[in-house]
Parts: structure tokens; C-alpha cells; sequence
């Protein structure tokens, strides 16, 4: 208190008073040594350099910071949930620390604003805030200590800006969002399953992998099926968003497929011989005996031409004074028949 109480009273008279105000109101107490701060914000965009002419960024501090973040979240979310298996505690300071999250703070919190780029790669990179959070978490550990870090995360963000329960109990199903996205693309997905075995403790222990058309992508583990799929979905995920070659090999993949699918099908050959050049022979006539010779069946007219005469109005033998159908064979109906017909033609 009494130090934050001398640096209240000498603000007016320092040069960086804006800033020290805008920290402040970021993480809750005024800076001991501003250039650990400044350096924090300044993104390598800028490309300031030091009297060496070595680059001055947040890049090593960012480096710092994400390794005390790590500790301290892990240590408040050992003593948060007593008794929670590993598998639950790693997985809730996933979510705690995950880019996304960093993103949305240095948002709310004021932090992009503070921070020192080109306005070119502000607007394109969308990790910044993250960054610059934790090169701010780097900056008050050199600055302060673990204990001010600590109590930066524990009071001024899980205490005021977060939820640790609600976000330690949020179910985010990633593998229905990359099965999702698999089916708008069209991408064929599958799971493998690389390895199951017992921990020393005797769980089971799954390890499966993303399989996106042919390509092997992430692997996860876990305690069931259902957490080793949900790790290797979102590890999976967030290469698709991060790896431009993996997407690029991922549709080359699907493009090589379809490609294949839609090629012409030749129609297989048949293999039975067709025997279509033989001309089909007559049926001859029931009634005439199998013992008569060739010459006089093949002379025989078919049986449906008889019919056929015999149904055609043209050919009307009504007034034809010979024997009755009854007594007549066929040989003669069909010459009477014939001889009509000449007479008719001749008149």
C-alpha cells in the first residue's frame, strides 16, 4: 500500500502518467519498473531495436508469461476442485488459458487498446491480444513476484471476469463441430483407434486419431472414448485454423477421391456367345405326319397364315359354291381362296 501510495504521488510528475493510469485500471496497481509494461505491449510489428540492434518485442515475455499462467491457474484449480482427477483439472485450465479466452479478456479488459503495433497487423492477426496478456502476465512476474501474479489471476480475473465453474463444467463438443464441418465440406472422417491399454493405476486408457479422407491428422488420449475422440477433434481443429498446407492436403485428398468416383464405368463385356446369324425354321403344321417327306412339309402353309386369311374381311369365301368347311381339307379351302381372288383381280 505504502508503495502504491508514493506512485500516486509521483505520477503527475512522470512522463508515462497515461500509461501508468491505463495499467492501473488493467491490473489493479501501479507498475514498479515501467519498461517490463512497455515491452509487454510492444508487438514485433513495430520493429524497435535496442543499442545492439537486437529486436525489442513481447515475444520473450509472452514465452514467460505463458509459463506463469500455467502455474497459477493450475494451482488455482488444484485447490478450486479437491479431489478431481487429473484428466478433469487439465482439461478445465485448457479452457482457462486457451487463446480464445486470452483473446476475449485483453478485449474486455483494454489491453488491445494499449498495445503498440503497425495498424496493418492489428488488424490481421487475431492472436495479439492473447499474446500481449500473457507478455503482461511475464511483466508483472519480473516486476512483482509469483505472489502479485497469483493474486493478479485469482482476484482481478477468476474472481471478477470468469466463471471457473461454469466454464470448468461446459461441455464444448468438438467433435460434433469437426463432424460438422466435415459434412459442409464434404470431407470424409473416421476415427482410428492407434492404442488401449491401463494406466499404472489399472484405467483404461484410449488413444485415438482424426482421419480426414486419407490424412492422418491429431491423436488424443483419455481416460474413455469419448474424451480421447473429443481431444483429438479439437487438436484437429485447431490445425485446420492455424495450418493453411494441412487444409491443403486434406481436400487434395477428397479431390483425389471424388476424382476417381466420377470417372466413366465401362461396361464389363459379355462373355456368352450369340448365335443370332441362324435364321429360325418354320413351325410346321400339326397335322401333317412326322413319316411325310421334306418336299411336301416345306410346301405346307403355316398355320397362322390360314388363321390370318380366314379372319380378313377381304377375303370372303361365302359365295364360293364348293364342298362345306366341314367336308373340305385345308388344301382346298385355301386353293378356292386363291382362285377367288384372281377372278376379282381380272375384272
Amino acid at each position: 500500500m505504502l508503495n502504491d501510495l508514493i506512485d500516486r504521488i509521483r505520477l503527475p510528475f512522470r512522463k508515462d502518467k497515461e500509461l501508468y493510469l491505463s495499467l492501473y485500471n488493467v491490473i489493479g496497481f501501479y507498475p514498479h519498473d515501467i519498461s517490463h509494461y512497455k515491452l509487454a505491449l510492444m508487438h514485433k510489428s513495430v520493429m524497435h531495436r535496442n543499442k545492439k540492434g537486437k529486436p525489442l518485442n513481447n515475444e520473450r515475455l509472452e514465452f514467460l508469461g505463458d509459463a506463469i499462467l500455467d502455474a497459477t491457474v493450475g494451482d488455482i484449480v488444484y485447490r478450486h476442485f479437491p479431489g478431481k482427477r487429473e484428466g478433469f483439472l487439465t482439461n478445465t485450465r485448457s479452457k482457462l488459458v486457451q487463446r480464445e479466452t486470452l483473446n476475449r479478456l485483453a478485449n474486455e479488459m483494454g489491453i488491445n487498446r494499449l498495445i503498440m503495433s503497425s495498424g496493418r497487423s492489428s488488424s490481421h492477426n487475431s492472436y495479439m491480444g492473447g499474446n500481449a496478456f500473457e507478455a503482461l502476465v511475464g511483466a508483472i512476474y519480473l516486476d512483482r513476484g509469483y505472489d502479485a501474479c497469483m493474486r493478479f489471476i485469482e482476484r482481478r480475473i477468476l474472481g471478477k471476469m470468469i466463471n471457473i465453474d461454469r466454464v470448468a463444467y461446459k461441455e464444448v463438443n468438438f467433435k460434433s463441430k469437426l463432424i460438422e464441418w466435415c459434412q459442409k465440406n464434404r470431407i470424409k472422417m473416421r476415427f482410428e483407434l492407434i492404442k488401449q491399454e491401463k494406466d499404472p493405476q489399472g484405467s483404461p486408457v484410449f488413444k485415438f486419431a482424426v482421419v480426414l479422407e486419407t490424412v492422418r491428422c491429431s491423436e488424443g488420449s483419455g481416460f474413455s472414448k469419448k474424451e480421447s475422440q473429443q481431444l483429438a477433434s479439437k487438436l484437429t481443429l485447431e490445425r485446420l485454423k492455424r495450418e493453411p498446407q494441412f487444409i491443403d492436403e486434406v481436400f487434395a485428398a477428397k479431390t483425389e477421391r471424388t476424382k476417381m468416383e466420377e470417372e466413366p464405368v465401362e461396361i464389363v463385356p459379355e462373355t456368352e456367345a450369340k448365335d443370332d446369324f441362324i435364321i429360325p425354321r418354320p413351325i410346321a403344321d400339326s397335322t401333317v405326319s412326322e413319316s411325310a417327306p421334306c418336299e411336301e412339309q416345306s410346301t405346307e402353309t403355316p398355320v397362322s397364315l390360314v388363321d390370318s386369311i380366314a379372319k380378313d374381311p377381304d377375303f370372303d369365301l361365302s359365295d364360293i359354291a364348293v364342298k362345306t368347311e366341314d367336308d373340305m381339307d385345308r388344301e382346298e379351302i385355301i386353293a378356292a381362296a386363291e382362285a377367288a381372288a384372281f377372278e376379282e383381280s381380272d375384272q
